[in-house]
């Protein structure tokens, strides 16, 4: 069963795979699915606080690289999704991505405080909403692998481990917040070569931050994860290396207090239809 859904997870196209999440066919985690194709974290607010929340994600690029942002009440990305309607996976009339429906799950948001999570936004939307797209650690999961370097989430069929640190964002303005990393392990050996292979991805947060002592991020315990589900480590022959996340875009986005926030829920991504850089293994 586990080689199964890996091989549907790999066969998937990007249109495929966000019209199974519009029909809510899909609504769990995005990581191994449509390997050679950008991901991409939501942050969805209120205009007025646009301009200043694209400055507090160039301030923090690396956690919050920015891959889209767009106008006030768009609702179809024209960089990150293909304009050409033609190909055999775009049939039944559907469009090919509407940022209402083709996240598999939205967090909701109201005075920096979770409301609920849910499959459809579109009852929420207005014109006034200025939908942000920040890139995902996910991208550079198939280069790691065809480096020889395992994922254990997705081994495990679980969400990436994400850990929220004691290291201080950059303000600006209203927007402000710690650090969220992502956590794999990587055998002893390798650690280098991921390093290596993952910087080659500076649009979606490139090198780690931190490979190693866990407590340096201000990280007490791994099985007890902030986002995401927990991985066995072996710290014996492996090390647990920490990539800057996109959900550190989530945590500036609620510190705003604002009445109304739409995320993604973490590990739940937009999958783009740009295609990965080519990297040296």
């Amino acid at each position: 069963m586990q080689q199964q859904n890996q091989d549907q997870q790999t066969e998937t196209t990007p249109c495929q795979l966000r019209r199974l999440i519009r029909k809510q066919e899909h609504t769990g985690p995005t990581s191994g699915y449509c390997p050679g194709f950008l991901q991409a974290n939501v942050v969805i607010l209120p205009r007025d606080l646009a301009p200043d929340f694209e400055l507090f994600c160039r301030a923090n690029a690396k956690a919050c690289p920015i891959l889209e942002v767009m106008q006030a009440g768009q609702t179809r990305p024209k960089v990150l999704v293909r304009s050409d309607d033609s190909d055999d996976a775009h049939q039944e009339g559907d469009d090919v991505c509407d940022i209402r429906t083709d996240l598999p799950q939205y967090r909701i948001w109201s005075h920096g405080q979770m409301v609920k999570d849910v499959y459809d936004i579109s009852d929420l939307w207005t014109h006034d909403l200025v939908t942000f797209f920040i890139g995902c650690s996910f991208s550079f999961e198939r280069a790691l692998m065809g480096g020889g370097i395992s994922i254990r989430n997705i081994e495990q069929n679980r969400n990436v481990s994400m850990y929220v640190t004691n290291r201080e964002c950059e303000s600006v303005g209203v927007f402000r917040g710690p650090l969220v990393v992502s956590m794999r392990p990587v055998k002893n050996e390798l650690v280098q070569k991921a390093i290596d292979i993952t910087a080659q991805f500076s649009e979606t947060h490139g090198a780690p931050v931190h490979c190693g002592d866990p407590a340096v991020l201000g990280i007490e315990d791994l099985d007890k994860v902030d986002f995401g589900d927990s991985v066995s480590v072996d710290l014996e022959t492996e090390t647990p290396c920490f990539w800057a996340c996109g959900v550190t875009s989530t945590m500036a986005a609620i510190s705003s207090k604002c009445a109304l926030i739409i995320t993604h829920v973490p590990g739940h991504m937009m999958v783009s239809d740009l295609v990965e850089p080519d990297v040296k293994y």
